[in-house]
């Protein structure tokens, strides 16, 4: 009898570490830890994504936008491209760093 207890033992145990496994590796599960910073960079990407249409608009509304625009043309690297944009204070909206902001903000100025 104890036989039997001891072989259902391991195997709830080895079927519950098999399941963990499964689950965490292909069925989608994540952490907490996990699913706070996803939901982070995805509530981030949602405010670029609303603020550089108004980072354009910003940028546009200068009297020498124009010009501003030739010179952001000019500018080769990405990070002096974003650089220019944020020094403008065309992507501050209360934001400390907006990188991201800037650096959409700049590559949609860019193709215009």
């Amino acid at each position: 009898m104890d036989e039997k207890w001891s072989y259902g033992a391991c195997g709830a145990v080895i079927g519950a570490t098999a399941l963990a496994v499964a689950g965490f590796m292909w069925g989608g599960w994540v952490t907490g830890g996990s699913a706070e910073a996803m939901a982070l960079k995805r509530s981030q990407s949602a405010v670029v994504a609303v603020l550089t249409p108004i980072c354009i608009e910003r940028f546009r509304a200068n009297a020498d936008a124009s010009m501003k625009l030739v010179e952001l043309k000019n500018i080769s690297a990405s990070w002096m491209r974003r650089d220019y944009i944020v020094n403008g204070g065309w992507a501050t909206f209360g934001q400390e760093r907006p990188f991201e902001l800037a650096d959409a903000c700049a590559e949609a100025l860019n193709k215009l």
